[in-house]
């Protein structure tokens, strides 16, 4: 008997919400609660906006979409409902109201939100936070993404080009019997999974054996590499004490392996996809540690498809005619660019071997965040490596360097580029860091921290402030930093054009005609110039506020003394997400004594916010900001982590006792020079 098909069909945002049935979706109470945050929302909508520029008729897809047809125009949602919530709160943050609604069965507070967002309710007794918080994600990446004279372009291409797969579970299939299948099956194939059991069948015996430890070790992202790899002896792989990267090639880390690798295993060689699904999941070719030692866990900075992505790059660059600028550092593209490269034995294992080196180098010479909360006493940015110590013969974390100022530089820098590309298919950055620690075996770590540092100043210059690497809203496109940063396939070492304030002005704007937009990397890396010149010229010196050191620093950032601790407390916190006007936007009228809208959208009045400020605070004055906001009762978390550059300004308001146009332009001009290196 032919085996029964589920009905499939390919819709688009347009017929799912907007169909002629009317119909509900109903999410029920097995699910989960909404859950998706800023950077997976702010990521889908970058995504779409990236494949709308690219081609304005070619549909792109959002993935899958499964629902029981429960009764009369009701549908149950089995898989995609955080997908599905999130495309709903797209719409409403893009001013469409849909005449298709979601409701939550049995979960009043979470019905009652999205009927409010749906016009189905007045008001709100209680909120569902969860999709309060993705309204206003969605709300900001529209604004910060697409803004106003995209728009709608934009709308038009996501209600009829934005293309979802809907597989709806006929009503006369038994629902159990479904699920039952779907958890015999278990999660469903991942990509990387597919990628696997395909580069594993270019291999040979004990070859796949050994990719197969490789791959299992490297995969689980929140631990230290040299605490995942015991199959092979650890010291063999990185030394004594744990610290370095002996092997040169896959074929030295076969030998190893064959030298440890129990003679009588008689695991099967043959893998299949299945194989995969059973045996990975059950943990059966997953690494193990010794019982006695203590995985030290962090939160990563990329997920395992994404760090696949930047590994094959990497171990594609000295093939010829390969062009990086094409490849596409997002996972959705994973399997095409696997496929794309057409990887033969010889590859997978050069490919191998280059995973588990730049998965040290990822654990060890990149920062991680702990899993603290951003508080001002503690900087939850690690830069550390993983080492066995030489008396108690225990693992252990130390700095990466000794030195404390070369530490502190590096962690700032590193954690700069992380709040600045936070979308784990975004981190072009890494890829060069990788790179560069690839092809350089000393790992001095000062010449690191000169190339990190250099590497930000050439995104500065040769992206930020080339008007041809921009879109139509200041954020740089597709391609441009390979562009600049790599040269016959190797990264640039020599000099380059340092550009000016008028060069900056002429992109960003200084007030006097509309502006097209900051883009974010320009506050974070403005933040980091303005701690590094503490660092260069205040830190440890102890100077007293009468010391004309002293003085002549506070002078050159434009304000007076408001003590140097908020430079020592500083570092780049994830709660840096919402870049506000200083002088708000709903009192700028262009009347007499009021600013316009082109002097208030300037990057003399743009101010970071942490997330824990009061967002109520958008419509104050700067004075009533200023009193909030250097509260030190302690119900304010101090925005001194968020940003210097907040700190410069509102000291600039209180030596002033206003903030006008006239100290806009006099804080923006200081902030250029400092930026441009002119200072």
């Amino acid at each position: 008997m032919a085996k029964k098909e589920l009905p499939l069909k390919e819709v688009s945002i347009e017929e799912l919400f907007f169909g002629s049935e009317k119909v509900v979706y109903e999410i029920p109470i097995y699910q989960r609660n909404y859950a998706w945050e800023k950077d997976e929302i702010t990521a889908l909508v970058q995504d779409v906006y990236d494949a709308y520029l690219k081609d304005k008729s070619h549909p792109y897809y959002i993935g899958t979409l499964v629902s029981y047809h429960k009764s009369d125009r009701v549908y149950e949602i089995i898989d995609g409902q955080q997908r599905l919530t999130t495309i709903r709160l797209l719409l409403e943050a893009l001013d469409i109201h849909p005449s298709n609604h979601l409701t939550y069965r049995a979960r009043k507070k979470s019905d009652d939100t999205i009927k409010y967002y749906d016009g189905l309710k007045d008001k709100l007794d209680e909120k569902d936070s969860g999709i309060e918080n993705g309204f206003k994600f969605a709300k900001a990446a529209v604004g910060d993404i697409v803004g106003y004279d995209n728009k709608q372009g934009f709308i038009t291409y996501f209600r009829s080009n934005v293309h979802i797969i809907h597989y709806q579970v006929p009503k006369d299939i038994d629902l159990n019997h479904y699920f039952e299948i779907m958890n015999s099956r278990g999660e469903q194939l991942e990509k990387h999974e597919i990628v696997k059991a395909n580069l594993m069948q270019e291999l040979k015996d004990d070859e796949k054996k050994l990719f197969n430890r490789i791959w299992e070790c490297c995969s689980e992202m929140s631990v230290y590499v040299q605490q995942n790899l015991n199959d092979i002896k650890r010291e063999d792989v990185f030394g004594a004490q744990l610290v370095d990267f002996k092997p040169n090639s896959f074929d030295e880390l076969l030998t190893s392996y064959r030298k440890y690798v129990n003679s009588d295993d008689k695991e099967s060689t043959d893998i299949s996809l299945s194989d995969i699904i059973a045996k990975g999941k059950n943990g059966e070719w997953a690494g193990q540690v010794e019982e006695s030692e203590k995985k030290d866990s962090f939160q990563p900075i990329i997920d395992f498809p994404n760090f696949l992505l930047i590994v094959l790059k990497i171990t594609r660059m000295n093939e010829e005619g390969f062009s990086p600028v094409s490849f596409n550092l997002d996972d959705k593209e994973l399997l095409n660019e696997f496929s794309i490269a057409r990887m033969d034995a010889n590859k997978v294992r050069r490919f191998a071997y280059t995973l588990l080196k730049s998965r040290y180098l990822l654990d060890n010479y990149v920062v991680h965040h702990s899993k603290e909360e951003d508080t001002i006493d503690s900087n939850p940015w690690k830069l550390q490596v993983w080492h066995k110590d030489e008396t108690t013969k225990k693992g252990q974390l130390r700095n990466l360097s000794e030195n404390e100022g070369l530490q502190d530089k590096l962690t700032h820098l590193l954690s700069m580029f992380e709040v600045s590309f936070t979308a784990r298919q975004r981190k072009n950055y890494l890829f060069y860091c990788l790179m560069y620690l690839l092809t350089d075996d000393r790992r001095n770590i000062g010449d690191y921290a000169a190339f990190v540092e250099s590497l930000a100043d050439r995104f500065f210059n040769k992206v930020y402030l080339d008007a041809g690497k921009l879109n139509a809203i200041n954020t740089p496109i597709p391609g441009s930093f390979d562009e600049v940063i790599l040269e016959n396939n190797r990264l640039c070492r020599g000099d380059y054009e340092r550009k000016n304030a008028d060069t900056f002005e002429m992109i960003y704007g200084n007030g006097t005609e509309a502006s097209r937009g900051v883009p974010l990397f320009i506050f974070n890396y403005l933040d980091y110039r303005l701690w590094r010149l503490y660092d260069q010229t205040m830190r440890g010196k102890n100077y007293k506020k009468e010391n004309r050191e002293r003085r002549e620093f506070f002078d050159g950032i434009g304000c007076s003394d408001f003590e140097l601790k908020a430079f020592d407390q500083f570092y780049f916190s994830r709660t840096r997400r919402s870049l506000e006007h200083y002088y708000p936007q709903a009192t700028a009228t262009g009347e007499q004594g009021r600013l316009d809208q082109n002097q208030i959208n300037c990057l003399g009045n743009y101010a970071m916010i942490g997330s824990e400020a009061n967002s109520s605070g958008s419509n104050w004055s700067p004075k009533t900001k200023l009193d909030h906001y250097l509260d030190s009762s302690g119900k304010i978390s101090q925005i001194s982590v968020a940003s210097l550059k907040f700190m410069i300004m509102m000291q600039m308001c209180k030596d002033n006792l206003k903030w006008e146009f006239e100290q806009i332009r006099e804080h923006q001009s200081r902030m250029v020079s400092i930026l441009t290196g002119n200072m």
